[in-house]
């Protein structure tokens, strides 16, 4: 990377900030600068203090004690409003847009154009917007609910809401998370801009090597101090890891320590809408088949109509030779069909539940006795027994999921499925808002899986993830299986082209 020169006189600092909560000491004593038109990463592991941090510069939370400074004067935000008036506008990792709203009103919220007395200007309103959506290169109906848009769109309408307020100082926690190679080029290109235009930016994110494209700095923290920061250009993604959990951290995504086996699964001719229209492919046992392409490609569509959440048009299913019909999530896992979602939160966890409850949700069938009653001794023990083999961090198995850290609950997540006993197991963006300790972690337990004879269909954004835990990659365009990669011949090139539908040549 670059050695970029920096303008002196940061616009933004805080030094010493201490947060407390019951029995958590979240900041202590951190220290940070934000340069004019600098791209300042911030990294760690869930539960450094990253979230905190950012809460205490956007106004949401009051530090206990340290000092704020904002153009080298002293400041205090006392709200997220008061913190956006001054030109701090922050993109939190989960969503938060009016589903019932349109796109336009949610970029423009409680800050419409007006005619006069209060009446909104509609043309003006959906004008600026489509200005905004085509700056970022989308085709979207500015008129169009947000709850009609696919997560990766509603990252994308987030980001341009926050746009919208001219910050001097633009926050983006975990932005990519949701958004496949198309909409981050484009995302990092608009962050190069704004760069360039003055405006500074802080960059959250768990993948590392987002990072060394994009910051100037990086500044670490871990158990809520600040361990170091550093130019970008000094400094390797084994560097970083190795600052952000303390230890050194070594081939993360492990390797093949078993023979892969027969076919466990064959999916042929399948249809689903205009979202998958004649995929087929199959897995075997102990093998893990990547998924890739970009957003909109089908891939998560294809993964719930195998799983029947979203049931088949047509097509066929065939696990271990035979035919099965799979019209519901129930049936898939009568015939040892797994499914976990990209979504933990709305979809995957019963948050307001126990970790011992959310263990056995997918089985509870294995957990009666002959009269049908629940063998809640036998559940409490399953439960422990999958905490300590999947090494879940909590004070109890009685511990609300809600309360665990993402990390945490992703594994949760996995214990969920893994307790069905599937033959095959899909796992869509199974690392998603995680970091590099549990995507360790959860890498490891995957291995495992595949190593006990689990076929594994990994579904991913992230490329890196894609080559180093794949067996073979399948890369989805339009709804179809448009190319097909052994793990040593698969390059982020060549599966980008292929997404893309151009030669490999005209994308290098």
């Amino acid at each position: 990377m670059e050695d970029r020169e920096q303008v002196p006189g940061p616009i933004l600092g805080v030094e010493g900030i201490v947060k407390r909560f019951p029995g958590v000491l979240a900041l202590d004593g951190v220290d940070f600068s934000l340069a004019r038109g600098e791209i300042h990463a911030l990294v760690g592991e869930n539960g450094a203090g990253k979230s905190t941090l950012i809460h205490v510069l956007g106004g949401i939370l009051q530090p206990d004690a340290g000092r704020i400074a904002l153009d080298g004067a002293p400041a205090r935000f006392e709200s997220p409003r008061h913190a956006a008036d001054l030109g701090i506008s922050i993109v939190f990792q989960e969503l938060t847009l009016a589903p019932n709203l349109s796109v336009a009103e949610n970029v423009f919220f409680n800050r419409q154009p007006t005619l006069g007395l209060g009446i909104v200007d509609r043309r003006a309103l959906y004008g600026r917007t489509e200005d905004a959506l085509r700056s970022f290169g989308l085709e979207i109906d500015p008129r169009l609910p947000a709850k009609r848009l696919s997560v990766a769109m509603q990252q994308m309408v987030e980001i341009l809401k926050a746009l919208a307020r001219g910050p001097r100082v633009l926050v983006l926690d975990e932005p990519t998370a949701s958004l496949g190679a198309a909409e981050t080029e484009l995302l990092f290109e608009k962050i190069r801009t704004l760069r360039v235009s003055g405006c500074s930016v802080i960059y959250v994110s768990h993948h590392l090597s987002e990072i060394f494209r994009l910051a100037d700095r990086v500044t670490v923290l871990r158990d809520g101090r600040r361990v170091d920061t550093l130019r970008a250009c000094d400094s390797d993604e084994a560097k970083l890891a190795s600052l952000m959990v303390g230890r050194e951290v070594r081939d993360i995504y492990g390797a093949r320590t078993t023979e892969i086996g027969e076919e466990v699964l064959r999916v042929e001719d399948v249809h689903k809408g205009k979202k998958v229209r004649g995929a087929s492919f199959s897995v075997r046992a102990g093998e893990i088949l990547g998924l890739a392409g970009l957003v909109g490609a089908g891939r998560t569509e294809t993964g719930r109509a195998i799983f029947g959440a979203d049931p088949l048009d047509s097509g066929r299913l065939v696990v271990r030779g035979k035919a099965v019909r799979v019209r519901s999530p129930a049936e898939a896992i009568r015939h040892r069909i797994a499914y976990m979602t990209e979504d933990r939160k709305e979809q995957g966890l019963f948050l307001k539940m126990t970790l011992r409850e959310n263990c056995v949700a997918a089985s509870l069938d294995c957990f009666r006795n002959a009269l049908g009653m629940l063998q809640e001794k036998v559940i409490s023990t399953h439960a422990e027994t999958m905490c300590a083999l999947f090494d879940i961090a909590t004070p109890s198995v009685r511990q609300q999921v809600r309360n665990l850290s993402g990390g945490n609950q992703q594994k949760v997540l996995l214990t969920m499925w893994i307790g069905t006993q599937p033959l095959v197991l899909i796992v869509d963006e199974p690392t998603r808002g995680v970091d590099i300790g549990a995507k360790s972690e959860i890498y490891q337990l995957l291995r495992q899986s595949a190593a006990r004879g689990i076929g594994i269909v990994l579904i991913s954004s992230d490329l890196t993830e894609v080559l180093g835990m794949c067996d073979r990659i399948l890369v989805m365009r339009e709804g179809r299986i448009a190319g097909e990669f052994a793990r040593g011949d698969a390059t982020e090139e060549k599966i980008i082209a292929c997404a893309a539908g151009v030669a490999p040549e005209a994308a290098a």
